[in-house]
């Protein structure tokens, strides 16, 4: 995929967003908007933080893993550090959770919007799938939902 293509996907999450202040709706369309424009993809969705673990929220792909505990797999351990974590093999991080064991590889980007906190998640089942190119991206798309 080219940044051409990447800067129109967040053109378009932008749109979606854009005058609608409910967080799920949100997060439903921009999840469905990637999965359906990226390739190589086979989850892209949103765990939210609540109580002491990450619960799932919407979603394109796959059922998915439930709940998460902060500070387990690669999901919790990106929230737990507030920070992006970008994994070429997912078998290969301790404590991975295999909620698809077609997932290779993947990107969680921690969000903290004005009603939500968690982590967005999307995997591949391609080995080191995502690069720089996909974390701009999807911080970008963050920073949509930070503002929510």
């Amino acid at each position: 995929m080219t940044n051409k293509h990447y800067s129109l996907l967040l053109k378009q999450a932008s749109a979606l967003v854009s005058g609608e202040p409910d967080f799920i709706a949100n997060a439903a369309n921009v999840a469905s908007l990637l999965y359906h424009n990226l390739e190589q993809v086979n989850w892209v969705g949103f765990y939210i933080f609540r109580g002491d673990e990450l619960v799932l929220g919407p979603f394109s792909g796959q059922p998915a893993c439930t709940r998460i505990p902060v500070g387990k797999g690669v999901c919790g351990a990106a929230f737990s550090q507030q920070s992006t974590l970008l994994i070429d093999d997912v078998h290969a991080f301790p404590g991975h959770i295999a909620c698809d064991a077609a997932s290779e590889s993947e990107i969680v980007v921690p969000f903290s919007s004005k009603e939500f906190k968690g982590v967005f998640d999307v995997d591949s089942p391609v080995q080191n799938r995502f690069g720089v190119d996909e974390q701009r991206l999807f911080e970008s798309i963050v920073a949509l939902f930070n503002e929510i």
